[in-house]
C-alpha cells in the first residue's frame, strides 16, 4: 500500500497526468458553477413569483453561499464522478510506465462508460450516505462517532469505484472481475479510506482522485502477479 502511495504521488509530476489533473478540475469547477447559475436563475424566479421585485442581489448572493456549501458537501461525489470520465486516462498512463505489457492488452471502456460509471457512483454514494445519515445524527453526540462512520461508509463505497476503474479496462464484466485481480475486501476498504481523507483536506481534495486511482491500478496489478 505505502509503495503503491509513494510511486502514485512520484507520478503526479507527468505530463500525461497534470493534463488530466487540470480536467478534473476545470469540469468539477464548472460543474459547481453550473450549479450556482441555475440556483441563481430558479431564486430570481421563487422571488419573482412571492411579489419580492427587487431580489437580484438577495438571489445572487444566496446563489453562492449554495455553490460554495454544495462544493464543500458534495465534492467527493462530484469529484469521483468527473474522475470516472477520465479514469481511463490515468490508468492507461500507470500502465503505460510500470505495466507496459498489461497496458497493450488493456480494452480502453471509452466516455461513454465512463460516464455511466461516474452516475452509478454518484447515485451509490448518495444513496448510501443518505441511508445513514440517521446513524450519522445518532453518533453526533459522541464527538467523534460520525465522522468515523462517514469515512468507513465512504472508504467502502471508494474502493470499490477505485477498483473498478482498473477493471473496467480488463473485464468486460468489471464489477465481477477475476478473483486473481480482485482486491481484497481489507485492502479495498484501506484504499477507499485513504482516497476519503485525503478528498477532505482542501486543496488536496483536487489531487485526492487521482492518487487513488493511480494506487488503485498499482494494487490491482501487483494482486495480479502475485
Amino acid at each position: 500500500m505505502f509503495q503503491a502511495f509513494t510511486r502514485s504521488l512520484a507520478q503526479l509530476g507527468d505530463r500525461t497526468i497534470l493534463a488530466i489533473l487540470l480536467k478534473v478540475i476545470l469540469l468539477s469547477l464548472l460543474l459547481f458553477a453550473i450549479f450556482g447559475v441555475a440556483a441563481y436563475f430558479g431564486l430570481v424566479w421563487l422571488f419573482a413569483w412571492l411579489g419580492w421585485n427587487d431580489g437580484g442581489f438577495a438571489a445572487a448572493a444566496a446563489a453562492a453561499i449554495i455553490a460554495i456549501l454544495t462544493g464543500l458537501l458534495l465534492f467527493r461525489i462530484v469529484a469521483i464522478f468527473v474522475l470516472n470520465i477520465f479514469s481511463d486516462d490515468i490508468v492507461d498512463a500507470v500502465e503505460r510506465r510500470y505495466y507496459p505489457d498489461r497496458a497493450e492488452t488493456a480494452k480502453p471502456p471509452g466516455y461513454v462508460l465512463g460516464i455511466k460509471m461516474g452516475f452509478a457512483s454518484a447515485g451509490r454514494a448518495l444513496g448510501y450516505n443518505i441511508l445513514a445519515a440517521p446513524l450519522y445524527a445518532v453518533l453526533l453526540v459522541t464527538g467523534i462517532g460520525a465522522p468515523i462512520a462517514f469515512f468507513a461508509v465512504n472508504a467502502i463505497l471508494l474502493g470499490r469505484d477505485l477498483q473498478d476503474m482498473v477493471a473496467a479496462r480488463h473485464f468486460p464484466d468489471f464489477q465481477n472481475p477475476d478473483r486473481s485481480w480482485a482486491l481484497g475486501k481489507v485492502e479495498r476498504f484501506i484504499l477507499g479510506l485513504i482516497a476519503a481523507l485525503l478528498l477532505a483536506i482542501p486543496f488536496v481534495n483536487f489531487l485526492a482522485p487521482l492518487l487513488g486511482a493511480a494506487m488503485a491500478t498499482h494494487l490491482v496489478h501487483r494482486k495480479k502477479e502475485k
